[in-house]
């Protein structure tokens, strides 16, 4: 047998090893060339555990064994370095290894180095790797990397959330920043609002723009209203309210009116000022002479609502339901809601109201910041006994009662939906000011606090919505007369860690899909499907030790029973197109003109001029109803109230949500028709425009919005305009 020895050099590219196994067994990162003494003679005694070759996929031993007609031939440069012997191999079925240009791999096993070449005309000596197996390999090694870099969390600004955040991260066990960061962070988790750091253009942060100001009273409250006069059976569960001070005469009226049909009656009702939060403010009356309209020389803007005089009473107590709702995302629109909440109890026991026990707080209102000061206040490390539990336990003990427990979720799960879709059409207009189209910006989700109340009925009541729901894990607790200190409580780390925890886990960059379908205001578009994305815990190895995410998907999962809805988010999406620059949330009068001549609403009986006419009464009526209105111009509330007049004066024969939704058809047709022969005229002037502009402005669907279509015409489309001014815009904006 021969002495000889062959020494086959191979290199390969630098290569990192992500992998545990990799690092234990010693294996070099910055290695550029390897070298594998092969003998064809026998081999010296082999270690106890000794690594194996797999050539190509298949494995062998350490020895090269001879098997005759297996032998694979080689060439005659080959048979006279190498001699009679050569290595017994199989690769891709058989093929032979001195073909030119054939790829090799041999992956030895107990060392984890994987080695590429491929056989070339010099005796098989130098072996080059593939490019395109390098590039694979390249890209697989740049996604194990995302894979198991811990995702990053700015937590500077996170405020009393930081303990519960801190937890969850710790969990997670991803990267926790709580002074912040000079490189992008993955996620930013904000105490307040969106512009707590003015400085991000990427990643993820937990609040988004405007949510403060749409979930003020006042607002939710319009929102609401809006969406009752075209669905008054499916928001009932709002209760009826009045806008202080500009709606003060109308309700003194309605109660005088009332009183007057039915002298028995006497509802009392509940006071919250517009920007107040933990209780403070709020007092209930009986009588509209009661209301506190001033405060110094200013008039306080509040909310006044029926007062619920008959709630569910657990142990003869009030009680409310604090639900965490997670908003993912608002196109598409994505919420879940915690599987688990909070019970805030009244401390003392709840008697119907009336004149004499209107102003026991600690009887009529379930805040907590409010109770907490009541000496009869229980802290308790039972989550199922104490004036603040869980909400399973609640339910529990309902349900050993007979209650259905299944239509009470039911029915609150509709109520989050319906809310949520009556306040999104608002963010998406200070959404797109904030972070408008092609602007590098964050994408955006929140955790909301809604406060339900069970009427006796077990209806449920929607009391309002917190944009900054308490995340603080701990509470308050006096240990020594007039001394206090921050104590653990159990039940709000169960459930608030849970929330935050999970919320993490949903918004992982590292677990969303690179596309998802959009959904359609109103509708499916096109009738596609929505994919849904994979629970985490269902594709990350690291979640192993995590339990089951606690909160659940209810939209778009339940999109089917709700999406009719979505009527007022149309005409969100309309004013939007029509806004032009970018930026900005008001709707001036030109481009009204445009919106209306665009969709053909004007004719002989509604001229142009009535248009103006028009949009100057609305917008003289809202901007007095605005305190802190700081753009001239028609809000988004002034055009769906300019949009329903519109609606009923074209189609009067029919209710106001079918009005609407015929004059949504007609627009939305108008816009995305073909031009029609007026239209094709301009069509052919346009050819005087430069051609890769008229190719963008005709074809791109992105720049359909009157504002992105006169910055790319720029000097040729005013020109053109001046031509054709009606056709042409027209012809653009379709």
């Amino acid at each position: 047998m021969s002495e000889r020895y062959v020494k086959v050099k191979i290199h390969v590219e630098q290569m990192k090893s992500f992998g545990e196994d990799a690092e234990k067994q010693g294996v070099d990162a910055e290695e550029e060339e390897e070298q594998v003494a092969v003998s064809s003679s026998p081999l010296a005694p082999v270690s106890p555990d000794p690594p194996s070759i797999t050539i190509a996929g298949r494995d062998t031993s350490n020895t090269f064994k001879h098997r005759g007609k297996s032998r694979i031939k080689m060439g005659k440069d080959d048979k006279n370095s190498c001699g009679k012997h050569s290595l017994d191999v199989s690769l891709h079925g058989g093929r032979n290894v001195n073909k030119l240009g054939h790829e090799r791999t041999l992956h030895i096993k107990g060392t984890g180095k994987i080695l590429q070449g491929k056989n070339n005309e010099n005796n098989g000596v130098s072996k080059h790797p593939s490019k395109n197996i390098q590039e694979a390999h390249r890209e697989d090694g740049f996604k194990l990397a995302r894979k198991r870099r811990p995702v990053t969390v700015d937590t500077s600004k996170a405020k009393t959330s930081l303990e519960a955040l801190k937890l969850s991260i710790r969990q997670l066990k991803w990267k926790e920043f709580p002074l912040g960061r000079r490189a992008p962070c993955d996620i930013y988790w904000h105490g307040v609002s969106f512009h707590d750091n003015e400085n991000i253009v990427s990643g993820q942060v937990n609040k988004f723009p405007g949510m403060i100001e749409m979930l003020r009273k006042i607002n939710l409250s319009r929102a609401v209203r809006t969406m009752q006069e075209l669905f008054p059976e499916e928001y009932d569960f709002y209760p009826r309210s009045w806008i202080l001070p500009e709606e003060c005469q109308q309700f003194s009226t309605q109660i005088r009116m009332v009183k007057e049909n039915d002298a028995t009656v006497n509802p009392t009702f509940i006071v919250k000022p517009d920007g107040g939060s933990q209780g403070d403010g709020i007092y209930l009356i009986r009588d509209p002479s009661d209301l506190k309209l001033m405060v110094g020389s200013q008039a306080k803007q509040a909310v006044v609502q029926e007062y619920i005089q008959r709630p569910l009473l657990i142990d003869k107590l009030k009680f409310d339901i604090r639900l965490y709702v997670l908003l993912k995302s608002l196109e598409p629109l994505e919420i879940y809601i915690a599987k688990e909440g909070l019970t805030r109890f009244c401390t003392e026991p709840y008697q119907e109201p009336s004149q004499k026990n209107l102003s026991h707080v600690f009887m009529h209102l379930t805040n907590y910041s409010l109770n907490v000061h009541s000496g009869n206040f229980v802290h308790s490390d039972s989550q199922s006994t104490g004036s603040k539990r869980s909400l399973s336990s609640v339910l529990y003990r309902l349900a050993a009662k007979g209650v259905d427990i299944k239509k009470v979720w039911s029915d609150i799960i509709a109520l989050v939906i319906k809310t949520a879709i009556a306040v999104v059409p608002e963010l998406r207009v200070y959404y797109q000011a904030e972070i408008p189209p092609g602007k590098p910006g964050p994408t955006c989700f929140q955790i909301l606090g809604f406060d339900i109340l069970l009427m006796k009925n077990l209806k449920p009541v929607l009391l309002e919505v917190n944009s900054n729901p308490s995340m603080r894990i701990e509470h308050e607790q006096e240990v020594a007369p007039g001394v206090f200190e921050y104590v653990p409580s159990p039940v709000d780390e169960e459930v608030k860690v849970g929330v935050i925890r999970d919320t993490l886990r949903l918004m992982d960059p590292g677990h969303k899909r690179p596309s998802i379908s959009y959904l359609r205001a109103g509708g499916t578009e096109h009738g596609e499907e929505i994919l849904m994305e994979a629970e985490p815990h269902e594709r990350s190895p690291d979640d192993g030790s995590l339990p089951s995410l606690c909160l659940k998907q209810v939209y778009p999962k339940y999109t089917k029973q709700f999406n009719y809805l979505r009527l007022v988010e149309r005409i969100a999406a309309l004013f939007i197109r029509f806004l032009g620059v970018k930026g900005n949330m008001r709707l001036g009068p030109t481009a009204f003109r445009t919106f209306i001549r665009t969709c053909k609403l004007s004719n002989s009986n509604f001229s142009m001029a009535s248009v103006d006419i028009l949009y100057i009464d609305i917008t003289r009526r809202w901007s007095g109803t605005l305190a802190d209105s700081r753009e001239a111009g028609m809000g988004l509330q002034a055009f769906v109230e300019a949009f329903f007049y519109l609606a009923a004066r074209r189609f009067k024969s029919q209710p106001l949500r079918e009005q609407v939704a015929s004059l949504l058809e007609l627009c939305e047709a108008q816009l995305e028709s073909p031009p029609g022969v007026e239209e094709r005229r301009s069509v052919s002037c346009s050819r005087a425009m430069p051609r890769t502009i008229r190719t963008q402005t005709l074809t791109h669907p992105q720049l359909a919005s009157p504002g992105p279509l006169r910055r790319a015409a720029s000097q040729d489309y005013r020109l053109h305009q001046r031509l054709k001014p009606r056709t042409l815009r027209a012809n653009l904006e379709n």
